[in-house]
């Protein structure tokens, strides 16, 4: 099993059954920026959800996934793995593998009891200051390896 590479719209993901559209968030409360408004123009209930859990504070922090239902089949996972939205003073980007790597898991475990692929942009690559070449591992580690169907979108 691996990777499947796509041309297309991850808001529009393919294929049948469960779905499961994972996506990095920041720890301050921002949406605005990325990939998130391609999530707002199809759904309202990602933003409106990330934002009540920024402000309950409840379990938000680097590591920890909200799942979102926006229709019968699919799941917005908002997960946080963005540390502030610029990079630190040392240049360090915003994006934190280990937080993305424990992202990874809960959605492996979300897709398990879902019986669902998951479907992405090329996450941390873009705002996040990312490296493909280190989050692809990430995915190959957490879902690929645990037999769940992953398909990454390029538009």
């Amino acid at each position: 099993m691996a990777i499947d590479y796509v041309t297309g719209d991850a808001t529009e993901p393919v294929g049948d059954g469960n779905k499961i559209i994972a996506h990095i968030c920041n720890d301050i409360g921002g949406w605005g920026a990325g990939f998130v408004l391609a999530l707002s123009q199809s759904w309202l209930e990602p933003e409106q959800g990330y934002h009540r859990w920024y402000e309950s504070g409840e379990g938000f922090a680097l590591g920890q996934v909200q799942f979102v239902q926006v229709e019968m089949d699919v799941w917005v996972a908002n997960m946080i793995a963005q540390q502030d939205v610029v990079a630190d003073a040392q240049g360090v980007p915003p994006i934190r593998y280990e937080a993305l790597e424990m992202c990874l898991q809960k959605v492996a475990v979300k897709a398990k009891q879902l019986g669902g692929g998951v479907h992405m942009p090329r996450i941390g690559c873009g705002l996040a200051g990312g490296k493909w070449e280190k989050i692809e591992p990430l995915i190959e580690k957490t879902l690929v390896a645990a037999g769940i169907v992953v398909t990454v979108y390029d538009l």
